[in-house]
């Protein structure tokens, strides 16, 4: 298989993972409490990243900064994970993985480091699609009272946007190592759901081995593997290429959830599917053109990315720097 294609296939992979995330979270949710799934897939996912580091014995050890940057960002990310696993334990699975979506459109209304001076009215017209198709969504087989999962699936979508923005923030011009920003956050959420959860962590003894299965993929598939092959993959490929395979997720979530879970999709729901892919879309991809417009002082620098599988965009950035390298390169006269 080319190298371009095997790319291609492994952001697909990525984006198909992070989709069934929805599913499977709902999945263990059925069986056992949400604050013991949260802290089974931190510590499963802690116990991988310190495996690996381990491994990797050539590295140097921990720096100031991935321990200092990787506790408050650690503290968001779980913030982030216990709103959407109690969410998705009361919506569709397909309408977990396209709400969630929405922080595709809501994070550079937050983050102004690579757009100063304002973002394009167009842009506002995607999020209004966005917010249309939201409200399509929840209203399920007719207008009503918006499920409470559904609301708490809009509540996560607005503090991942200020998780990401807080990573743009905090990350921007240090040298931090992706891995052990990722094993420090893993860490923080371990320890953070341990007192919590510790009263019913009894119940993991009972689950059997289908719950022991959805734990670890969402530990092992849905965040380490995740992340580490999307670091993998877009260092391989254009920015732009890799925001649009990575950006199928909301379809690959309704299509997981139409398949396997047997959610139904209405005509009005269906509406809503669509208006939302189409806003993201469109959105991620007036922002990306107005960022790469801006003039040079306003541009974001390329960032480090951290352990929550869904924040692409900081990862994509990483690509960046190279993609202008290289066009400089041609430019230059023989």
């Amino acid at each position: 298989m080319p190298d371009a294609r095997r790319t291609d296939a492994v952001l697909l992979l990525v984006a198909l993972v992070w989709g069934s995330s929805y599913l499977s979270a709902q999945t263990a949710t059925a069986v056992l409490p949400v604050l013991v799934v949260l802290f089974a897939r931190y510590a499963l996912s802690a116990l991988a990243c310190l495996g690996l580091v381990a491994a990797d014995r050539k590295s140097r050890g921990w720096t100031r900064d991935e321990l200092r940057i990787g506790v408050p960002l650690g503290i968001t990310q779980a913030a982030v994970l216990v709103v959407e696993t109690y969410g998705v334990a009361h919506t569709s699975a397909a309408n977990a993985g396209l709400i969630i979506s929405l922080t595709i459109v809501l994070t550079p209304l937050l983050d102004r480091s690579g757009h100063r001076g304002g973002l394009p009215l167009p842009f506002y017209a995607a999020a209004g699609v966005c917010l249309l198709a939201v409200g399509l969504l929840m209203s399920g087989n007719g207008f009503h009272a918006p499920r409470l999962g559904d609301l708490l699936m809009l509540a996560a979508a607005l503090i991942r946007a200020v998780h990401v923005a807080l990573v743009g923030r905090l990350t921007v011009n240090r040298a931090i190592r992706p891995l052990r920003l990722t094993t420090v956050q893993t860490l923080v959420g371990s320890a953070l759901f341990l007192l919590p959860a510790s009263g019913e962590l009894s119940t993991l003894a009972h689950i059997g081995v289908a719950g022991w299965a959805q734990l670890l993929y969402l530990a092992l598939f849905c965040s380490v593997f995740a992340f580490l092959a999307q670091t993998w993959a877009v260092q391989r490929t254009s920015a732009s290429r890799a925001s649009l395979l990575l950006g199928t997720e909301p379809i690959w979530a309704a299509a997981v959830g139409i398949a396997l879970a047997g959610d139904h999709f209405t005509p009005v729901t269906a509406l809503g599917a669509t208006l939302l892919v189409t806003g993201t879309y469109w959105g991620q991809a007036i922002e990306r053109a107005h960022r790469a417009t801006a003039p040079s002082g306003a541009r974001g620098t390329a960032r480090p990315a951290t352990a929550d599988p869904h924040l692409k965009d900081d990862l994509i950035q990483q690509a960046l720097p190279a993609e202008r390298q290289r066009a400089e390169e041609a430019q230059r006269p023989a």
